[in-house]
């Protein structure tokens, strides 16, 4: 892969006919105007350079220009340097080429605008809906900003298209969308021979939201609420990632110490969802002891969340400019030492987990994503991280107060349940060490400051590294105090299809160990 540069990637835009070029060497972002015939070759060429396509989103600008817009982020895996190309489509234009065989991220994109703006991407090899049911009536796209509400939907019985697999000896299991525990809505369809996997296939959206276009008609000062609301095990996340965005629209630079006090709430959520997470993998291997261990330390590590900030899910700590007063006087130094006690206490848990042949045998090989389909599927984040993918944001392009840190970043080759599982360990004694740095280093000052105006018409893509993995908003500012569009990106919707190929060969009873140790979130992908 070539290295590439913020100065060489903006000449080979200028050079490919692109218009409009600007350059931030300090945010490594690129952007540019393209035409809509030029893309592929862009594409390929860019290709070249280790960018690959990781992100379109449709806005309807059809008010303010002749048609639909598409918006391009094109980046490595590290997610540095990123170029950002802005597609117009023509007057009454609804067909747009396909980067499907470019991009496997891409192709998950292209699908969902299809559903939601009603735009076909020419030369996608799979036409079928994805964020949409096959109830829905074929003409309503409901992020159109034309498109007015309906209630008179029903269902038939329509099926959805999945893929057959037939043979002699193979038969199909279906799982959901109802499920016996308290998770939301999903269908999962298996063909087996016997007991192991030949063919998996998920179906979400079943509990579409309109998340997206809520945050265009919410009173502005509610959507912060909103973006924590996005997934319930990644508050602190969403909400960042949106505030993030909000800052660099307005202008506003976030205090060190407020920096530092968002990092540290970052962790807290890496902390309880690991744990938690390790406990359930555990449980399903039969070993009920280590998973009993493993829920008292994330309740407690719940508690300590509700007695620093109020909100056991870390729920209103984050505002545009900073952090809560709530959360500026948390007294770190306390709370690290909390903090501490309940990791030691968690890794012995684990360790001795580990050591039962018994758990090692389940989890050594099940649910195997090898670094090349990962890379292929540009799958990201823990999962990718598990198998091989040396990425992440908090590193790789650095926000809150990570710059100001030494992160090591854990990676694993095995890409099985045992490294995702490993992986876990790595990371909450990192989130540990994290949050003893920032009790030493945070140091006093201001807390927050004033928000400003947004720029009208800008638009923003901010990322933070979730515990799952990056998370991508992009806005765009409607206004000092409103919002055009906002493009929501969970990393659960990036990693949902690396899930069918990981289970393959396994046997049945081996599908919720895998499943946990992804552990994927369906609000994070039904927007």
């Amino acid at each position: 892969m070539s290295e590439a540069t913020v100065g060489s990637l903006a000449r080979l835009l200028r050079e490919s006919g692109a218009a409009e070029v600007t350059e931030d060497v300090a945010s490594a972002r690129v952007d540019c105007r393209l035409p809509a015939a030029d893309l592929p070759a862009l594409a390929d060429q860019l290709g070249r350079f280790g960018l690959e396509s990781q992100l379109v989103i449709a806005v309807d600008t059809r008010r303010a220009a002749r048609g639909f817009t598409l918006q391009y982020a094109f980046a490595p895996p590290t997610h540095r340097p990123l170029v950002t190309a802005r597609v117009s489509m023509g007057a009454g234009e609804t067909r747009f080429t396909s980067l499907a065989t470019r991009s496997f991220a891409v192709s998950r994109f292209e699908r969902e605008i299809q559903d939601l703006f009603g735009l076909t991407p020419v030369g996608h090899p799979d036409g079928r809906r994805l964020a949409l049911h096959q109830f829905w009536p074929a003409d309503y796209h409901p992020l159109r900003r034309d498109t007015a509400a309906r209630t008179d939907f029903a269902d038939h019985g329509q099926p959805f298209p999945f893929r057959r697999v037939d043979g002699e000896g193979l038969l199909e299991i279906t799982v959901g969308p109802v499920h016996a525990g308290i998770i939301e809505p999903g269908h999962f369809r298996f063909s087996v021979e016997g007991e192991t996997i030949v063919n998996l296939e998920t179906r979400l959206g079943f509990v579409h939201k309109g998340i997206e276009k809520l945050f265009e008609t919410l009173p502005f000062g509610r959507t912060p609420e909103l973006a924590e609301r996005i997934s319930g095990d990644t508050s602190v996340g969403h909400r960042l990632a949106f505030c993030q965005a909000l800052e660099t629209l307005a202008g506003c630079a976030v205090p060190r110490r407020a920096a530092w006090l968002r990092l540290v709430l970052l962790e807290l959520e890496r902390l309880y969802n690991h744990v938690g997470d390790v406990g359930m993998i555990l449980n399903d291997t039969g070993y009920v002891f280590a998973h009993a261990h493993c829920f008292r330390l994330r309740e407690e590590l719940f508690r300590l969340n509700a007695r620093l900030t109020g909100h056991r899910l870390l729920r209103g700590t984050i505002v545009p400019g900073g952090v809560t007063e709530t959360v500026a006087a948390v007294g770190l130094a306390p709370m690290a030492d909390d903090v501490d006690r309940l990791v030691h206490e968690f890794l012995e848990i684990a360790a001795l987990a580990l050591d039962n042949t018994m758990v090692l045998e389940r989890l050594q090989g099940t649910g195997r994503l090898t670094a090349r389909t990962a890379r292929e599927m540009q799958v990201v984040g823990m999962v990718g991280r598990a198998s091989g993918l040396d990425a992440d944001v908090r590193r790789d392009a650095p926000f809150a107060a990570y710059a100001e840190t030494e992160l090591k970043v854990p990676v694993y080759e095995d890409g099985d349940v045992l490294a995702r599982t490993l992986l876990r360990l790595d990371e909450v004694r990192q989130a540990a060490a994290l949050i003893r740095t920032a009790a030493v280093a945070s140091g006093d000052g201001p807390h927050a400051v004033p928000l400003g105006e947004l720029r009208a018409g800008a638009d923003t893509l901010a990322m933070v590294e979730g515990w799952r993995g990056p998370i991508w908003h992009w806005v765009t500012a409607d206004g000092p105090a409103g919002l055009a569009r906002v493009k929501v990106v969970d990393p659960s919707f990036r990693n949902w299809p690396a899930l069918e190929y990981a289970v393959l060969n396994n046997i049945v009873p081996d599908f919720p160990l895998c499943n946990k140790s992804f552990n994927l979130s369906y609000s994070g992908s039904d927007l």
